[in-house]
C-alpha cells in the first residue's frame, strides 16, 4: 500500500509513516490560544498612523480574514481524504485546530483594528470586491480544484492534481501568501509599531513552519514510493504556478504599499516573494527561477531556509501556555 492509495488505513501498529506521529507530538508542543494576545497597545499605534499606513493595514487584515478559511476547506475536503495514513491524519486533524486558532486570531484582530461596522463587513467580503484579493482567491480556487472532482485518487492523472493542489497549499497559499503577509507585519514591528499583531504574528508563523513541513514531508514519500509521478510536466505545472503566485502577491503588494513607504517598497517585495519562491522550488527538488536575495534584513531570523533547523532548535516557549511576548530576536 502506499501514502496515496484509497482506503483508509485505521493501523496505527506497524507505523508505516512514524515522521508524521512525531510531527503531530511537535505540534501539541506548540500550542497557544488567542486569548494570550495583547492587542490593546496596537490602538495606540493605529491612531498615529498615516492614511498610507492605514490602507496598507486594512488590507492586509482583509486578507487574513478568509486566507486561513481557504486553507482550512482545503484540509478538510481534499487533504485528509487522500493522505492515506492515520499517522498523516493526526497530524492534519491537529492542524485543523491551529487553522481555526488562526481563524479566531484574525476575527478577534478585525474586531480590534476595525470597530466600525460597515468596515468590518467590506473586510470579511474583500475576496469578492478587492481586487488584489479576489485575485489570490481565484489564483487558489484555480490550483485546487481537485477539491470538487477527485472521490479517490485511481490513475497516476488523479494523483498528480493531488500533488499540484497539495504542493500550490504549501508552496504557495501558505509558504509564498502568508509569508508576503508576514513581512509586512515584521517590517511594522521593526518600526516600533502593532507589537499585539507581531506576537500573535509569531505563533502563526511557527504553526505554518510546521504545516509547510508536513506537506512537504508528504510531497517526499510520494516521491519515494512513486517516482513516475515527478516528470517534466509536473515540474512545468509546478513552476508555471509559482509565477503566478508571485504575480498574485505582487499585485497584492501593489495595492498595499503603492510608490512605497520606509522601508518597504514593491521592488523590495518582488525581490522578497522571488527569494522565498525559488526556496519553495528548492525543498521540492526542482530547479529556481529567479535567483533573488532577501532585501529584508528584519526577515532574517524568519528565513525561509531555516525550516529544518527551526525543528532542530525548538525553544522552551513552544511549549503548552506560553505567556508574554515572543522576542524576534530569538534565533529559531
Amino acid at each position: 500500500m502506499t501514502l496515496l492509495d484509497p482506503g483508509m488505513d485505521l493501523t496505527l501498529r506497524p507505523m508505516r509513516y512514524p515522521d508524521f506521529y512525531e510531527q503531530y507530538r511537535a505540534a501539541i508542543r506548540n500550542t497557544w490560544t488567542v486569548e494570550e494576545v495583547d492587542l490593546a497597545s496596537d490602538l495606540a499605534d493605529l491612531a498615529k498612523f498615516t492614511d498610507a499606513e492605514r490602507h496598507l493595514i486594512n488590507r492586509l487584515v482583509a486578507f487574513f480574514a478568509t486566507g486561513d478559511t481557504i486553507v482550512a476547506n482545503n484540509l478538510v475536503l481534499n487533504l485528509y481524504k487522500h493522505v492515506n495514513s492515520p499517522e498523516g491524519r493526526l497530524y492534519l486533524s491537529r492542524q485543523l485546530f491551529e487553522e481555526a486558532v488562526h481563524v479566531q486570531f484574525y476575527l478577534t484582530l478585525l474586531d480590534t483594528y476595525l470597530p466600525d461596522p460597515e468596515d468590518r463587513a467590506k473586510a470579511f467580503a474583500a475576496v469578492e470586491h478587492i481586487p488584489s484579493i479576489k485575485e489570490k482567491a481565484d489564483f487558489c480556487f484555480r490550483w485546487i480544484d481537485s477539491i470538487d472532482r477527485l472521490d479517490a485518487l485511481r490513475s497516476r492523472e488523479d494523483r498528480k492534481a493531488f500533488l499540484l493542489n497539495l504542493i500550490c497549499f504549501a508552496a504557495c497559499i501558505e509558504g509564498l501568501f502568508f509569508y508576503g503577509a508576514f513581512a509586512y507585519v515584521y517590517w511594522l514591528r521593526s518600526r516600533g509599531l502593532l507589537d499585539g499583531l507581531a506576537t500573535g504574528t509569531n505563533w502563526v508563523f511557527r504553526d505554518e513552519s510546521c504545516h509547510m513541513n508536513f506537506a512537504f514531508s508528504v510531497v517526499d514519500v510520494v516521491r519515494r514510493e512513486e517516482p513516475e509521478l515527478f516528470d517534466d510536466a509536473l515540474t512545468e505545472s509546478v513552476s508555471r504556478m509559482l509565477d503566478e503566485a508571485v504575480a498574485c502577491e505582487l499585485q497584492f503588494a501593489e495595492d498595499l504599499i503603492g510608490s512605497g513607504l520606509p522601508g518597504m517598497t514593491v521592488p523590495d517585495m518582488k525581490s522578497y516573494l522571488e527569494y522565498v519562491a525559488d526556496q519553495r522550488l528548492a525543498r521540492l527538488g526542482m530547479p529556481t527561477r529567479y535567483g533573488a536575495k532577501n532585501p529584508f534584513g528584519f526577515m532574517a531570523l524568519q528565513d525561509v531556509q531555516e525550516l529544518t533547523n527551526f525543528f532542530e532548535r525548538r525553544p522552551t516557549a513552544y511549549q503548552v501556555a506560553v505567556s508574554g511576548t515572543v522576542d524576534l530576536d530569538e534565533d529559531f
